[in-house]
């Protein structure tokens, strides 16, 4: 005869487990959902900033608005909750397969509006329902008395979107097109309804069933000073991911995909935190506040070298202060009957995190300034264990013992100034032992907090932050919603140069004689150089030329009297700093009356007249991180579409981490055009010096003879390097051709320079 208590457990056990995969397929969703809806509107909308910072802002208020619903319909018997949720799901199934609504183009300056709409409708409802899917399925295990704590299913839903983060660019957007992957999260939402109905089920009959909170209990609603506490607590690491990536990206090392890797870690802290790992939870939140210390004191570097191992120490920053911040949250959690307003609370915090390190910030600050501040308030948060309780040990009074702290922070205070006044990017010598002192004066004052945060503040000071500051009060740095971009003279070389982050996006030299001298990629033996000095061959003395990509202007001095130049160019802080003659003269000296295009360029050359160039210029890829909707077959169509008939196509993929040869190679091979490649070593020294840069430029037409008119003829591939050889391009045997439907970044990753840093 079985033993009932056996069967109890094991019924036990595989409800517990449904509970566990629907939050866990429902998160998975919600995460897999986001990245896919980005690429089908890329092409629509273009890569804009206040596109993205617009869909962003939809994702959050929608995640909000789902758990507000869920706190909403835990007022309700569990019968009830299901059967309006289910409804819900249902109807939100109308607006399946995934896919971008038709809606009416928005009228001039209303585009701030019409982006937010159109993905509400498009994906709103879908976004909403499933949202409400963690928060209300933790509600539904709780109906029963025997299933526990519902607070480590919070550890499966993070476990459910940190997979589908995962999965997208690795797995589904290599090997599915658009209409694919759309009909198989059709096909994964079916199930979530499924999933869902048999939870219901599952509960149907329990007490709470038919009358609301039958055993959850009678505990009163926490104190508004507790809600305020999850509020700033569920804040912080949110905005943190964000800063981390954004200092990482602008001032340390660009590298593709990084930005999965704190989100990732973001989401890996919860299912740490709220799993049931309590001596895990522990040891993080012991060495959080040394972690923060050393890793914290970075957090004002403005100039990080391409350092892997500052990249690196940041990411372990993020993790380690996530898990101690989200591992405290979740000791502070209430009841199971407040379950549903604490997530929402979090939710809240999330968002305010994000709205602060995506959208305020920029507005705010000129440098990635709510890095630092979000480091700051970390610190403010976190438990404070005293690592090093000197105090007991001395058996000193409280009294003493502050006037001590005091004394300490003081030490540190002046070996920060010292410490800044010498500092020349590393740490050695003397800079080395000040930053080791305030370290270990950071150690021993963990126990006051007041201590620990100034002491934190002096060694981001002392490790590059007064220069960074300082550099604010210059006016050589501007920050747009595209990056930060800083303006530098090189006394040593004559050369003044225009940075983003890590990235060179221009260079003039300053000595009399030399300062309309093309640089970088764009030497003469470049091949934008070697095209641009045969315009006037190819396109007739009344050439009309497109640039796409203004950087410091430097091509602008390869215009001739009667041309028809236009820039193209989509980040307004550019236009202005290449307009400006106390930073650059290329524009004011060669071209001042240069119409300049603003706004993404696939959509704004879609508007120009038919058959209008003669040479069209692609320079969007000289950085590490590259438009893709740019460089896809109906993106190819719109500049073929903007030239004439024999035109010259020309695309600059000079790039650190991927390798856009395949991709062309493949549209050109698709097209029937000519195409080839100008490889230049750039090794043209100025006295012992060079201000020139490695370049590869793609040449294509649909024209031959326009291309043998442009190269004198292509040569073999050996001869690559040599002056003013084009040979042909080295596609790949299987290469699938970019679409707006399909496109993936991984094959064409170069791995060795992901995997060794940067190769400059």
């Amino acid at each position: 005869m079985a033993d009932p208590v056996d069967a109890g457990r094991r019924s036990l056990t595989a409800r517990r487990s449904l509970f566990v995969a629907t939050i866990l397929v429902g998160s998975f969703l919600l995460f897999l959902v986001q990245p896919m809806v980005a690429r089908m509107v890329l092409p629509k909308l273009g890569g804009a900033p206040a596109v993205w910072n617009s869909a962003m802002l939809v994702y959050q208020a929608l995640l909000l608005g789902g758990y507000a619903y869920a706190h909403w319909l835990g007022r309700f018997a569990v019968r009830r909750q299901a059967t309006i949720h289910l409804a819900i799901l249902v109807a939100a199934a109308l607006w399946l397969p995934i896919g971008i609504a038709h809606i009416a183009p928005p009228a001039p300056g209303q585009e701030a509006l019409w982006v937010p709409l159109l993905l509400v409708a498009s994906i709103g409802p879908v976004f909403f329902a499933v949202a409400a899917q963690a928060p209300l399925m933790q509600r539904w295990f709780a109906a029963d008395r025997s299933a526990g704590d519902p607070y480590y299913l919070y550890a499966a839903s993070n476990l459910g979107s940190f997979a589908g983060l995962i999965s997208y660019p690795a797995l589904v957007e290599p090997s599915l097109p658009l209409a694919a992957q759309s009909w198989g999260w059709t096909a994964g939402y079916a199930l979530l309804v499924l999933l869902v109905a048999a939870t219901a089920a599952a509960r149907w009959h329990s007490a709470a069933a038919t009358r609301h909170g039958a055993h959850i209990g009678d505990e009163p609603r926490p104190p508004l000073r507790r809600q305020l506490h999850w509020l700033l607590i569920a804040a912080v690491p949110s905005g943190l991911m964000l800063s981390t990536t954004t200092h990482l990206t602008t001032d340390i090392v660009a590298m593709p995909l990084l930005w999965v890797l704190p989100l990732g870690l973001y989401l890996l802290s919860f299912v740490i935190a709220f799993s049931t790992a309590d001596r895990l939870v522990q040891f993080f939140a012991f060495i959080a506040p040394p972690v923060l210390l050393g890793a914290g004191g970075l957090a004002l570097l403005s100039s990080g070298g391409g350092s892997m191992i500052v990249a690196i120490t940041g990411l372990l920053m993020l993790f380690v202060v996530a898990v101690a911040l989200h591992g405290y949250l979740y000791h502070l959690r209430p009841s199971p009957r407040h379950l549903t307003l604490f997530y929402l609370i979090m939710s809240a915090g999330g968002v305010l995190g994000g709205l602060f390190a995506a959208l305020i910030a920029p507005l705010l600050f000129d440098w990635v300034y709510e890095h630092p501040l979000l480091v700051l308030a970390a610190a403010a948060l976190l438990p404070l264990p005293a690592l090093l309780p000197w105090n007991k040990w001395l058996n000193l009074p409280p009294r003493s013992a502050r006037f001590i702290a005091a004394l300490l922070v003081a030490v540190a205070v002046y070996a920060a100034v010292a410490m800044s006044a010498q500092w020349a990017g590393k740490l050695e010598g003397m800079v080395g032992a000040y930053a080791a002192i305030i370290f270990v004066i950071g150690l021993l004052v963990i126990g006051w907090r007041w201590a620990y945060i100034v002491t934190l503040a002096a060694l981001m000071l002392g490790i590059g932050g007064r220069s960074t500051i300082e550099e604010s009060f210059t006016g050589n740095r501007v920050r747009s919603y595209f990056g930060v971009y800083t303006v530098t003279d090189d006394l040593f070389r004559h050369e003044r140069r225009l940075a983003h982050g890590t990235t060179l996006h221009g260079l003039q030299m300053t000595d009399p004689g030399l300062q309309r001298e093309p640089t970088t990629y764009y030497g003469h033996q470049s091949g934008v150089g070697l095209t641009l000095d045969k315009a006037t061959e190819l396109g007739g003395p009344d050439a009309a030329i497109g640039i796409v990509g203004l950087g410091a202007g430097t091509l602008a001095c390869y215009r001739r009297p009667g041309q028809d130049w236009t820039i193209f160019e989509i980040d307004p802080a550019m236009v202005g700093i290449a307009r400006d003659p106390s930073k650059f003269t290329f524009l004011s000296d060669c071209a001042g009356d240069t119409p300049i295009v603003l706004g993404d360029a696939r959509l704004q050359l879609a508007k120009q007249p038919a058959g209008r160039f003669d040479i069209l210029v692609i320079d969007a890829f000289s950085s590490d991180a590259i438009p893709l909707h740019l460089l896809t077959e109906e993106a190819i169509g719109v500049y073929a579409r903007a030239l004439k008939p024999d035109g010259v196509l020309l695309i600059h993929i000079s790039n650190r981490f991927f390798d856009l040869e395949p991709v062309l190679a493949a549209e050109a091979k698709g097209r029937g055009w000519t195409a080839a490649i100008r490889k230049d070593p750039a090794a043209v020294p100025r006295g012992s010096l060079t201000s020139l840069a490695s370049s590869n430029w793609v040449a294509m037409t649909a024209t031959p003879q326009r291309m043998d008119q442009l190269t004198g003829g292509i040569g073999p591939r050996e001869k690559a390097f040599d002056n003013g050889v084009w040979v042909p391009l080295e596609g790949r045997d299987g290469f699938v051709r970019w679409t707006d439907d399909y496109a993936s970044t991984l094959p064409i990753l170069i791995w060795k320079h992901i995997i060794g840093g940067r190769d400059e």
